[in-house]
């Protein structure tokens, strides 16, 4: 595979992570995590998002991974892992704080490597 379609390909999936964080962030704007919670559609809908981010990063290759290790992939990817695994042990202070508190952080280093 030529180093040109690799690259290619993995901000193809840089691509799909700002786009998955950008759901979940338009589906919570303007909610408090109470109303948040208490929505089942969004709350589904969010949580399938923030999977979907890690689902994507599991596909960055380790060099770029390195490139860019400002980015937390380990956690991104471990947040993942947790909510796809541990469906009646989800924290919802810990979803409502990565959704407040790591996404936006997140975002701003994914389009600064998407440029």
């Amino acid at each position: 595979m030529s180093e040109e379609k690799t690259e290619r390909e993995w901000r193809f999936y840089i691509d799909d992570m700002l786009r998955f964080a950008g759901k979940a962030k338009a589906y919570t704007a303007g909610l408090t995590q109470e109303e948040f919670v208490e929505n089942p559609l969004v709350y589904d809908a969010t949580l399938r998002n923030l999977e979907l981010i890690g689902e994507a990063a599991t596909n960055i290759p380790d060099v770029v991974r390195e490139k860019y290790s400002a980015i937390p992939w380990r956690m991104v990817i471990a947040t993942r892992n947790r909510l796809i695994h541990a469906y009646l042990g989800i924290d919802d202070d810990i979803v409502w704080s990565i959704i407040q508190d790591e996404l936006p952080d997140l975002i701003t280093k994914l389009e600064s490597i998407h440029l």
